[in-house]
């Protein structure tokens, strides 16, 4: 694993809304590995550069909105010669309940406007991804009002939970052992 994107939109209005559950997530991270990310304007992102068994490990929080965190992502990934299959990217996912988390290997898209600039900017579906479980509105014409605003009170702490959960199998995901992250992660 080479990069670890988190999804969200930046700045004050959006810190805390579902949407922003990647950026939550990264900035977890970083803190657990004592790391700052500092802005970056080659890449339009907030990043941090870690180093793990004598390789690099990029943390990114792109800057540009949900709809275009491909730009970053591609843009770090061309820089430092990164392929889609070192990539994981953590965000918000309407089809999991609030508590529920799960990683993924390719597939479909899910109707997230993130990752599917990410895919477009690629090229491809394939890079791994770890979907944060926010819950859906109920109807489609409420979801962005949903995902733009905060949880409530339990959701918080369900989504946090999540979160935690799934902090601590990272350095399986840092190491590549997917199948063991995957089966830690997914077992009660």
């Amino acid at each position: 694993m080479k990069l670890i994107v988190g999804l969200g939109n930046p700045g004050k209005e959006y810190e805390h809304t579902r949407h922003n559950a990647g950026f939550v997530w990264i900035d977890c991270l970083a803190d657990e590995l004592k790391v700052t990310l500092r802005p970056e304007a080659r890449f339009n992102a907030l990043c941090a550069r870690v180093t793990m068994n004598s390789a690099d490990l990029w943390l990114l929080e792109p800057q540009t909105y949900m709809n275009r965190s491909g730009q970053s992502v591609a843009a770090l990934c061309r820089f430092y010669k990164i392929q889609p299959d070192e990539i994981l990217v953590i965000h918000d996912e309407l089809d999991l309940l609030p508590g529920a988390v799960k990683l993924k290997w390719g597939g479909g898209l899910g109707g997230h406007n993130g990752l599917k600039d990410i895919a477009a900017q690629l090229g491809t579906r394939d890079f791994w991804r770890l979907r944060i479980g926010i819950g859906h509105p109920g109807d489609r014409s409420d979801v962005v009002r949903f995902v733009l605003h905060p949880p409530g009170k339990e959701e918080s702490r369900l989504i946090n939970e999540a979160i935690d959960r799934s902090l601590q199998i990272w350095s399986l995901i840092a190491q590549g052992d997917f199948q063991t992250a995957m089966l830690k992660l997914h077992t009660k």
